[in-house]
């Protein structure tokens, strides 16, 4: 089953915030991502990936602010938006706070299956070592990129200043034209380009202790990550199930309850009843899935509005430009240009 990638709404609140700060009006910013106050209110909850992806976008373009995605990574405390950077930092060493990323990090940005195994992997390369971010497809969302760098090598930076960690990085993606600023906030010399996506480590990395923390606090936050991590895995129930299956086929038009549910090899009463037991329905999830992919196709800037009519299921572009007002309560035409 495809995963329905997501963030936390805490991550998401707290790139909000930035954007803000830099001068990004909120309430564009939350138009545009499709997503509102009330999304956000509580920080383990979930918001779609495409709905972040759009708001960091967004909060690029308003806030006139290019390094959005790096200044998240390298200015906001990663102990301060979610659970897993207090687990991290109440961790006893560096290895240990490694290896509570990698378990918990789908908490924080869940873009994989608990089946793909760990999205951080340290490589040994004769004497040198490196954390290699195994992320799939890094260059369609490279401001992910960049705030994981900005929070693996300024984050424990801020804490050690005096024991260099990090020593250099690899990324996929073309420098941009802000690419001097990289060395500059990360302090270590970035590689463009690159065949992946990499930190090379120093020996201190295995050594490095870290908190002096009651092992009884560290038990307590991991027992609450564990249940975080089992509802998110719930999650991935139904719904996400039938959104995989119709992302592939939206631009069709042709869509229907009974096509999917014959896909899914059960009746449509069937699919109805599933579905109404996680507090939703098929004509809620169409809808939605419209509206998100037509914010990533339209905030992408290399679609039409009318191409984008077509890639969200409409035959009629003044059809969905009334869905997209009713949606945003702007027109299509207002988030392209914006």
């Amino acid at each position: 089953m495809t995963v329905r990638a997501t963030v936390s709404a805490g991550y998401a609140s707290a790139l909000l915030d930035l954007a803000v700060s830099h001068g990004a009006p909120r309430e564009a910013l939350l138009t545009h991502a499709g997503i509102t106050d009330a999304d956000l209110a509580d920080a383990d909850t979930r918001i779609p990936l495409t709905a972040f992806k759009t708001l960091m976008r967004a909060g690029k373009e308003l806030s006139s602010e290019p390094m959005l995605g790096l200044l998240f990574g390298s200015t906001v405390r990663f102990n301060d938006l979610t659970i897993v950077g207090l687990i991290t930092h109440a961790a006893p060493d560096m290895p240990e706070a490694f290896r509570q990323m990698n378990r918990y990090g789908r908490l924080v940005i869940d873009t994989t299956a608990p089946s793909d195994g760990d999205r951080f992997v340290i490589s040994r390369e004769g004497n040198r070592a490196f954390i290699i971010d195994t992320r799939k497809n890094p260059n369609e969302f490279p401001e992910l990129t960049e705030s994981t760098l900005g929070r693996f090598i300024c984050g424990t930076r801020s804490f050690f200043p005096d024991t260099p960690l990090y020593c250099s990085a690899e990324v996929t993606h073309a420098a941009p034209a802000y690419a001097d600023e990289y060395a500059r906030i990360l302090g270590v010399p970035v590689t463009f380009g690159a065949s992946r996506n990499a930190m090379e480590i120093t020996e201190a990395f295995f050594t490095l202790r870290l908190s002096k923390t009651p092992r009884y606090v560290f038990g307590s936050l991991s027992a609450r990550a564990d249940e975080l991590m089992k509802a998110l895995d719930a999650a991935q129930g139904v719904a996400a199930h039938v959104e995989a299956i119709i992302l592939p086929v939206l631009h069709t038009g042709d869509v229907t309850m009974d096509s999917v549910a014959a896909r899914m090899g059960v009746s449509r009463q069937t699919l109805y009843r599933q579905l109404k037991a996680e507090g939703t329905s098929f004509d809620t999830l169409l809808d939605s899935l419209r509206h998100q992919m037509a914010l990533h196709y339209l905030s992408g800037e290399k679609v039409s509005v009318n191409e984008t009519a077509y890639l969200v299921g409409f035959s009629d572009p003044s059809s969905f430009s009334r869905a997209f007002h009713r949606w945003t309560g702007t027109r299509p035409g207002q988030v392209a240009k914006a």
